[in-house]
């Protein structure tokens, strides 16, 4: 009797586990993306890390960080910017060295930015010296 009660648990929990994972997979990919999209209370924040190629020199740096520090004044909805380079003591950037945070005014000028023929140029001037990029969006929230 225990034995059939316990076979009849694990077929409903393995139907359960079914049922889960065929939702999961029904669930469009869209739908994630709306959510993220929804305006939240907080600016929109564009935050960019840099870490450049080892034969990168201070001069070309510079000539980067100056580049990207004009793309406000030539970029519509930006509202805020800063930079900064790495100084923690954790050890933890693995090769980053250079954060730049663009503040937008909205979704709209997040998806005007990217494409603009500024933001274009600067990518251009970029390329040749970047290792790798990491780049994360979010909505800031209090």
């Amino acid at each position: 009797m225990i034995r059939s009660d316990m076979q009849t648990v694990i077929t409903a929990c393995g139907f359960m586990l079914l049922g889960a994972i065929a939702a999961t997979a029904l669930l469009k990919p869209e739908s994630t993306a709306i959510a993220q999209e929804q305006p939240a209370a907080g600016p929109l924040r564009h935050v960019v890390v840099f870490k450049f190629k080892p034969e990168a020199t201070k001069e070309q740096i510079q000539e980067i960080v100056a580049a990207f520090q004009k793309l406000p004044q030539k970029i519509e909805g930006i509202t805020a910017f800063e930079w900064g380079t790495d100084n923690s003591p954790e050890g933890l950037a693995d090769g980053f060295t250079h954060c730049f945070m663009v503040t937008f005014k909205d979704t709209k000028s997040r998806e005007a930015y990217l494409p603009h023929p500024a933001h274009q140029e600067f990518v251009g001037i970029l390329k040749p010296k970047l290792d790798k990029v990491f780049v994360i969006d979010y909505f800031a929230q209090k």
